[in-house]
């Protein structure tokens, strides 16, 4: 019998796994620095995931040891089969070069159907954007939803000595996610360093709590037993599948697992799962439970007042309540900064692997990498949760969007995987067959529970992604459609050469860099030498290429191939966490061979303005959003770090 095989080092290039290879002190270092990023968004969920599963179950039954007992077990099955199982132990093996996410998975798929119908391939890659697009939702309603919980811990503070309503908690949180979104122009990596520090605290904190409260009931650690679930289920079928959608919400966050393998490692974010995250939120949600059953045996908690009912923090004593309501607003930020930063990333990767436009990038650090800030972005984001917190106003309401997005991309991954272990890892059908039965078994029932919530507010995490796949896929058809037409309206390279050698076009000292995307001979080119009647000695074609890694190997970066008559042409490959930099592409191949002087050095470029008024085969409304990205794509000065003095622009229209 063939046994199950994950790609090795070799394969999946995953041996340059940060944290390995620095000993304890690294690995411990790595492991911290994954608690402030990786686990704030799973981390907060303790603040709404039981109060809402009460909530839930007293507007249409009652409330018991069975219903306690019952949810609990979920709450554990739920992370063990869709955290543990799923996710630490499969789907993070699904690395490209060791990076994790959606678009890592995306640029595998690809890899593994080389043999495959073309229609098959768009049919994957339309359902991975839709996935990415509600990603990109979960980072609109997560920041929303994580600070309105934190704060609506106001009104269980005795003695503050203000009334505390829905409209302040409403105020503060505005004023928190602005003030958040402002400093994202400033860069995260000063406060980063206290996420970690502040996190761990927070998980010590919930930890102990729950064990407190457990010590005083003990009988509820029975809800391990599944069994308990299955009674909940046998005692009200329909109500428990209804259930599911709440339940559900212990694991959001799983996903920002995988999409962080990349910049901490497996065994970093295995090893702070397992030591603290993983221990303390199962001790909290043991022990608000232990805390329910005690409220519904006194008679203090009963389906009339399951509204007001808030676990989290009626579990804490009254003297401890500002201090934790602290704590917790402070772990609902670090939730809502690592998601922003999350999307800046997922935003940068679509944007080179050619699902956005063109985007300006910020890098606010010159240490690392992935601190980046995007405003086009950004703004959006701000907008959006600004709309969130206003229509919504409540962690309740926008509980119902929040489980559609996390469940409808748990389902995604698993589809996206079953390709991938089938025709990159092979495996055997039945093994297959057997790993997406099982997922998609508990992805299925967790997002059709989610979808019955669809007119209470499940349709605003769909319309968000449904809205970014939209834009995600009109960008992809239109720039091939554009692509296409460039390279039928464009002469060969070859055929320019010739007709240099016999028009006798003088010659100027000097280098002149021309951007192209294919063989053709590039507008910017054709439009100087028409315009100017002259052409410089050292004539280079460079053309970058977005190449489905994350980052690209210096020694396989820069491609150099000498052309007749002074011309060379230099092809590039960046990554899809790389930002495109012709000049230090050009460093590189200066090391080749290349006589370049940045100096004597002329940039040409090609602004575009497409028109939405030609005969391409798309919707006339796609042809004018495709038109309003073009517009509002950053100019190649920027994008590809040209230096502003030494570049000259050509504009030309194209109808689409």
């Amino acid at each position: 019998m063939q046994a199950m095989t994950t790609p090795n080092a070799a394969d999946d290039h995953s041996n340059h796994e940060p944290g390995v290879g620095h000993g304890r002190h690294g690995m411990a270092a790595m492991a911290l620095a994954a608690l402030g990023v990786v686990y704030g968004d799973i981390g907060t969920s303790p603040l709404y995931a039981l109060k809402e599963c009460v909530k839930h179950q007293g507007k249409g039954q009652s409330l018991d040891e069975t219903f306690v007992l019952g949810v609990l077990s979920m709450m554990f099955w739920a992370l063990m089969l869709s955290v543990n199982l799923k996710y630490l132990l499969v789907v993070m093996r699904a690395t490209n070069h060791g990076e994790g996410g959606i678009f890592s998975l995306l640029s595998l798929v690809p890899r593994s159907l080389s043999e495959r119908p073309s229609r098959e391939k768009v049919w994957l890659s339309m359902l991975a954007i839709l996935g990415a697009g509600l990603l990109l939702g979960d980072g609109i309603i997560t920041p929303s939803i994580s600070v309105l919980s934190a704060i609506e811990g106001l009104e269980a503070v005795p003695g503050l000595g203000i009334e505390v309503g829905s409209t302040q908690v409403i105020s503060i949180a505005m004023v928190i996610i602005v003030a958040l979104f402002f400093v994202q122009q400033f860069g995260t990596g000063r406060i980063g360093v206290a996420f970690g520090p502040v996190m761990v605290a927070w998980f010590l904190a919930i930890g102990g709590l729950g064990l407190w409260a457990i010590l005083r009931q003990p009988d509820v650690l029975r809800s391990i037993n599944p069994l308990h679930a299955v009674r909940l289920v046998e005692a009200a079928p329909w109500h428990a599948f209804t259930l599911l959608g709440t339940v559900v919400l212990v694991t959001t966050g799983a996903e920002a697992l995988y999409a962080d393998v990349g910049h901490f490692g497996l065994r970093p974010i295995r090893n702070a799962w397992y030591t603290l995250v993983y221990p303390s939120l199962l001790l909290n949600y043991m022990g608000q439970g232990a805390f329910t059953l005690a409220c519904i045996q006194d008679g203090s908690l009963h389906a009339g007042n399951s509204g007001d009912f808030n676990p989290f923090f009626q579990l804490v004593p009254d003297g401890l309540r500002f201090p934790v309501l602290l704590l917790a607003t402070a772990a609902a930020v670090i939730a809502s900064q690592a998601m922003i930063s999350g999307v800046f990333s997922i935003a940068r990767q679509a944007a080179r692997m050619g699902y956005l436009p063109r985007l300006e990038i910020i890098h606010t650090s010159r240490m690392a990498e992935g601190q980046i800030y995007i405003p086009n972005i950004n703004l959006l984001m701000l907008v959006g949760c600004s709309i969130t917190v206003l229509w919504f106003k409540t962690s309740s309401n926008l509980s119902h969007a929040y489980g559609l997005a996390v469940t409808a991309t748990f389902a995604i991954t698993t589809i996206l995987l079953a390709f991938v272990a089938r025709r990159l890892w092979r495996w055997r059908r039945w093994q297959v067959a057997a790993m997406t039965a099982v997922f998609l078994a508990v992805d299925g029932a967790y997002l059709g529970s989610n979808l019955l919530k669809l007119p209470l507010g499940g349709w605003f995490a769909l319309a968000i992604g449904v809205g970014a796949a939209v834009v995600m896929s009109t960008w992809m058809q239109g720039s091939y459609l554009i692509g296409r037409k460039v390279a039928e309206s464009a002469s060969s390279i070859h055929e320019f050469l010739a007709s240099l050698w016999s028009e006798a076009v003088p010659r100027v000292p000097g280098t002149a860099v021309f951007l192209t995307t294919s063989s053709a001979t590039p507008f910017s080119l054709t439009a100087f030498v028409e315009h100017s009647h002259v052409l410089h000695q050292q004539v280079i074609l460079v053309s970058v290429h977005s190449a489905h890694v994350p980052v690209v190997p210096p020694r396989r970066q820069v491609k150099l191939e000498w052309m007749p008559d002074g011309f060379w042409k230099l092809q590039a490959q960046c990554g899809f966490m790389e930002t495109p930099d012709i000049p230090r592409f050009l460093e590189r191949a200066k090391e080749m061979g290349l006589d370049w002087d940045p100096e004597t050095t002329t940039y040409f470029a090609r602004r575009m303005v497409v028109l939405p008024t030609g005969d391409a085969p798309m919707a006339r409304w796609r042809k004018r959003l495709f038109a309003h990205l073009s517009a509002q794509a950053v100019d190649s000065i920027r994008f590809f770090n040209l230096p502003p003095d030494r570049v000259v622009e050509f504009g030309v229209q194209m109808e689409l």
